[in-house]
């Protein structure tokens, strides 16, 4: 595990690039697994979550290697092994699961481990075992796998249970394949969720109403390789160094930020006070998103009147909430926070009193942070969610004196070469091995 050293309270300067969406990647790494023939993926994230999903790929007999900068050459013959199924690898991401509905139509039966990831209460997998139930999929809990039994899947038209991003995800992998139309309602239309659509559409997918609450997918025989798919860049990243720049009180300009997935935080941070220009909206490298270049400026922030909550998209952005939590601490006034989705997530907002916030856990989804509060340096562990480590982080670089973060495999997870990049605009800090 390595560790960061920041000497914090520097002020922040330039601009930096938003990279490629996290969730977008491993996606559709997952739907290469139903591609028979050699697919290039370009602007993938070189980030943990990104290797685990291509160690269990590799081992089940489909090639996956970088051939370039950020580029990722999948090679699938077509003879899938599940035998060597890594496990360790499935038990750290909870985006593995994604290829229970990739192998579906290739496989009458199989067992899957169970998936893991961010350490933030109990995750159910209920609206994808739901989901799989009206696709003629039945999938049976044992405890430490699924046994998942396939030979009488068919299209259906039916009802998320829940909108759930990865639920809706892994069912869109399920139907592709799947003789006659399949109707989902009631899915997610989240960024990542598009971005699968967009993808699975040029291996020769037929998707419609990308975007929406209802997909409609025609069932296909086969899909074909894709050349140089681009991914579209990760607009929880974006919000991660627009919170950044706010908590150090810096002149910071996020490039590439996409913008439809943005809008209600920044809303949000205009009522509280916060100035920031927009530029000029441009497509993407795939040509589906629009993105612009957002430059935060310093400025005195009051408590909005509500409290900050999550909502499927397009509300505001589920994994964007705890980045509001280091804003909150530099905000006047008394902000309510719900945490609504995650059974533990918001326990983990406690973390940044370490380094003189004053938040208050009112029950395991909702806290009040008091503003403004003046920092203090201090050395913290990492803790096992993405979300709050960087949380943890932000707080440090606007703080005067020596942190140290140890444990920083929950932030290398979602973030690439992250110490580098924020030395570039202004940030001291190192990487501490020991």
């Amino acid at each position: 595990m390595s560790n960061f050293i920041i000497n914090g309270g520097k002020k922040l300067h330039g601009s930096i690039k938003t990279n490629s969406a996290k969730n977008s990647a491993v996606a559709i790494l997952c739907a290469t697994a139903m591609i028979k023939g050699t697919t290039t993926l370009v602007d993938v994230p070189a980030i943990e979550e990104v290797k685990r999903i291509m160690e269990i790929l590799n081992g089940v007999n489909i090639k996956v290697n970088w051939s370039g900068k950020n580029k990722l050459t999948v090679e699938n013959s077509g003879k899938i092994n599940l035998t060597n199924l890594n496990k360790k690898a499935c038990e750290n991401t909870r985006s593995s699961f994604m290829l229970v509905g990739a192998l579906a139509r290739q496989f009458n039966k199989f067992n899957f481990y169970k998936p893991g990831g961010c350490k933030i209460g109990a995750r159910t997998v209920q609206p994808h075992i739901l989901g799989f139930q009206h696709l003629g999929v039945n999938v049976k809990e044992r405890p430490s796998y699924f046994t998942i039994f396939s030979s009488r899947a068919h299209a259906a038209s039916f009802t998320m249970y829940e909108m759930s991003d990865m639920g809706t995800e892994n069912l869109i992998l399920a139907a592709c394949l799947l003789p006659g139309k399949t109707t989902i309602k009631f899915a997610a239309s989240n960024y990542m969720v598009q971005d699968l659509c967009y993808f699975l559409n040029r291996a020769g997918a037929d998707i419609k109403g990308i975007g929406t609450n209802t997909l409609q997918i025609q069932g296909v025989k086969q899909l074909k390789p894709v050349k140089n798919y681009s991914l579209m860049p990760d607009p929880v990243e974006s919000m991660a160094f627009i919170a950044l720049a706010i908590t150090a009180k810096s002149k910071l300009t996020v490039t590439h930020c996409p913008i439809d997935f943005l809008s209600i935080e920044l809303e949000r941070l205009r009522v509280m006070g916060q100035k920031f220009k927009i530029s000029r909206p441009r497509k993407s490298a795939n040509g589906r998103f629009s993105l612009v270049d957002v430059t935060v400026m310093p400025s005195p922030l009051f408590a909005p009147a509500d409290k900050i909550h999550p909502l499927p998209y397009p509300g505001l952005n589920i994994d964007n909430l705890p980045l509001f939590i280091p804003i909150l601490t530099q905000t006047k006034g008394t902000t309510l926070v719900h945490d609504w989705v995650y059974e533990n997530r918001a326990i983990y907002y406690t973390e940044l009193n370490k380094l003189g916030a004053k938040i208050t856990l009112l029950d395991p989804h909702r806290v009040t942070v008091q503003g403004p509060t003046k920092l203090k340096a201090a050395e913290i562990i990492c803790p096992p969610a993405l979300r709050p480590a960087i949380n943890i982080l932000i707080c440090m670089l606007a703080t005067r004196g020596r942190s140290i973060l140890r444990n920083s495999y929950s932030i290398d997870r979602g973030y690439e070469n992250i110490c580098s990049r924020l030395q570039a605009i202004g940030a001291d800090i190192k990487p501490l091995t020991e």
